[in-house]
């Protein structure tokens, strides 16, 4: 069975007009996915729709590694675009866009139910940074306190994390839900305001969110 998880990751949001949303849509579902589909090392796609928090837009490609993005194939994409994309582009019509390039930085590997997985029905999302000096602490403390705790919410399916390799923030993490009873439900409540202890005491105070995250979105295509 193919792959369709590996180690790098792409995530464009965006927020378009009102009146272009409907062609958007369609122009992304129609064309664009799988047109990114067809390129080699482009594991698996989805789209999803903002719940809470933003950009509204949010389009999720999985990549054998970040390499993928700079292959002749994506280029080309890039540099010959169809008509359509050319008109539809968050690019060319979008009041937001960012496109941020991924590469994961945890867990270690990717397992083998995690690589045969479906894109998530729901991921809620965050995009954060820390000072420098924290690195290290940042990331152990995230690792080993925060992330086990969040693997024994009922329906909490997986967590990865990503460092920038393209764009901004430095750092994501991806929370894998099965549904948004998971969001709304008292294992979530409980665990997101949880005390550790490196995390609430070394970290926390200094972790900066960028606007509109953490982001809770819901899949909207495929359905």
């Amino acid at each position: 069975m193919a792959a369709k998880k590996g180690n790098g990751l792409l995530m464009i949001y965006s927020d378009v007009p009102a009146e272009h949303e409907e062609e958007y849509n369609r122009w992304y579902n129609e064309e664009h996915i799988p047109e990114r589909l067809s390129i080699p090392g482009v594991l698996n796609a989805a789209r999803y729709e903002a719940v809470q928090g933003g950009p509204r837009y949010l389009a999720s490609y999985e990549l054998e590694s970040a390499d993928t993005w700079h292959s002749d194939a994506w280029q080309k994409w890039l540099k010959e675009p169809t008509e359509w994309s050319k008109k539809m582009s968050p690019r060319t019509i979008g009041t937001a866009y960012i496109r941020n390039l991924y590469t994961r930085i945890y867990p270690d590997n990717v397992s083998e139910d995690t690589a045969n997985a479906d894109m998530a029905p729901v991921v809620l999302v965050g995009r954060m940074s820390v000072p420098e000096d924290i690195d290290e602490k940042f990331n152990k403390a995230y690792n080993t306190e925060r992330l086990p705790e969040a693997l024994k919410i009922p329906g909490y399916i997986r967590a990865r994390r990503f460092e920038c390799v393209m764009g901004a923030p430095k750092y994501s993490t991806v929370h894998e839900m099965e549904s948004m009873d998971v969001v709304n439900g008292e294992g979530w409540k409980a665990w997101s305001p949880m005390v550790t202890p490196v995390w609430n005491t070394e970290i926390r105070p200094h972790m900066v969110h960028e606007e509109g995250s953490p982001g809770v979105y819901q899949r909207v295509f495929p359905k």
